[in-house]
């Protein structure tokens, strides 16, 4: 049997963990892109539309679509930001702050039962050969 390509690892395991996410979400009606944009929104001061994007490292068609998504849920307000009049500030309503936490606990549980399962060791290989690979391809010293 051929050896399985790095690729195919890393897809099928984002895969598994993104359909793990989103059966998670399914049970309080969301989606795994909302969860992961609650929690990447301040809870505390909000955050600028423009760099919730970059931030998540979603295309801004995406984030806007999930966006409004959310402000027609009931789960985040678009504030003007007092330091930008042409920005926007996105903020977690209490319903998002809510949401917020449920979509916290899930990344928690999952954090927890891998950490659980799998030594200290190997997971820092894992974190290691990861972020080498994240800094190759953001270096663009795999296809320049």
């Amino acid at each position: 049997m051929r050896e399985k390509t790095i690729d195919y690892v890393l897809r099928a395991t984002w895969m598994a963990v993104s359909k793990m996410y989103n059966e998670q979400a399914s049970k309080v009606d969301s989606t795994m892109a909302t969860g992961f944009t609650l929690i990447s929104i301040d809870p505390d001061e909000g955050t600028p539309s423009t760099s919730l994007g970059p931030k998540m490292g979603m295309e801004a068609t995406s984030l806007s679509r999930t966006l409004k998504s959310m402000e027609q849920r009931g789960l985040i307000e678009r504030k003007k930001n007092p330091l930008d009049g042409r920005s926007v500030i996105i903020t977690l309503t209490d319903y998002g702050h809510e949401m917020r936490e449920y979509s916290k606990s899930v990344v928690l549980s999952f954090d927890e039962a891998i950490n659980k399962n799998i030594s200290d060791e190997d997971l820092a290989t894992f974190k290691k050969v990861a972020n080498k690979m994240l800094d190759l391809i953001s270096s663009k010293k795999i296809y320049n």
